[in-house]
């Protein structure tokens, strides 16, 4: 009885405000709904490109490429963290082929996401000129601010809970019945917030480090201990989660875990080679600061 006291109840509504419906005559528009995921999802991209803003200015390139790289970034986000729900949690979704798209369903993969940002950066850099790992390295800050936004958004939601616990800081969230123990709601991890602060940790570790070199970070310094420090991190507090899908139940390893395997992987491999290519240590990218006019690409992203 005690740990019940001594817990938080979180019982917020995921909705902001609701609109409509409106009868315009042939059909109906609507209700529409203001949710705090998606305010706190976009708003990961809107801090994002203040902060990419500031780093470019800092290394003479221009800011017009965040506009750029944003929409890229924006769109492999959402359709990798989409097609990486449903090809690792929920494959029998492709009989449906339809409800691939209808994302406002829920259901989006941050290592799915992870895969969509680094194609997406790779068809960015290919197109404009810049090294894979120079962007990188920069993107990466502004990723975990925009996963710290993301996790709180899953708080909002009463979604990815953690394991019954006793600890004081434990939550109960009451919207989630899938979870209640015999009907009845019981404190658990608030693993969101778990992952929310350890991001805002990686975005000030990440940015320390930029600032610090700036133009003379070791190519893919930054992108390899982003990668190492954030799917370790996931490794160990999936042991404090639920299972998100029933099948993972039957795993020695949850699906979140065996995925960040290979991430991890990658990133020692990105990090112990940073820098030490003799012919590009530092990455590069256009140095094009104030000179806008001169280049059709950036005149157009005006």
């Amino acid at each position: 009885m005690l740990s019940f006291l001594a817990a938080i109840t979180w019982d917020v509504s995921p909705l902001i405000a609701e609109f409509g419906p409106w009868d315009l005559g042939l059909f109906t528009l609507g209700p529409l709904a203001l949710r705090w995921y998606g305010l706190l999802f976009m708003s990961g991209f809107v801090v994002g490109t203040f902060v990419l803003a500031h780093i470019y200015k800092s290394e003479k390139v221009s800011p017009m490429w965040v506009d750029v790289i944003t929409i890229y970034v924006l769109i492999g986000t959402i359709v990798g963290a989409r097609l990486g729900h449903v090809l690792f949690y929920q494959p029998e979704i492709l009989k449906d082929p339809l409800e691939v798209f209808k994302i406002w369903h829920g259901g989006l993969a941050s290592h799915g996401a992870t895969i969509g940002i680094i194609l997406a950066v790779y068809l960015f850099s290919r197109n404009n000129k810049f090294d894979m790992l120079w962007t990188l390295d920069r993107i990466v800050i502004v990723v975990a601010s925009g996963g710290a936004l993301i996790r709180l958004g899953n708080l909002m939601n009463s979604e990815i809970v953690g394991r019954e616990t006793d600890v004081p800081w434990a939550f109960i969230f009451l919207r989630d019945r899938e979870h209640f123990v015999n009907g009845i709601a019981v404190p658990r991890h608030p693993t969101q917030i778990y992952e929310s602060l350890f991001c805002v940790f990686l975005f000030f570790l990440l940015y320390f480090m930029w600032n610090r070199t700036k133009e003379r970070t070791p190519r893919g310094q930054l992108f390899g201990l982003f990668v190492v420090l954030l799917f370790t991190f996931r490794f160990f507090v999936e042991f404090l989660k639920v299972s998100q899908v029933d099948f993972e139940n039957n795993l020695p390893l949850d699906m979140g875990q065996i995925l960040s395997i290979p991430m991890v992987a990658i990133g020692f491999w990105v990090l112990l080679r940073a820098g030490k290519d003799p012919k590009n240590p530092y990455g590069y990218a256009p140095r094009d600061l104030g000179r806008e006019a001169e280049n059709p690409k950036l005149a157009q992203a005006k």
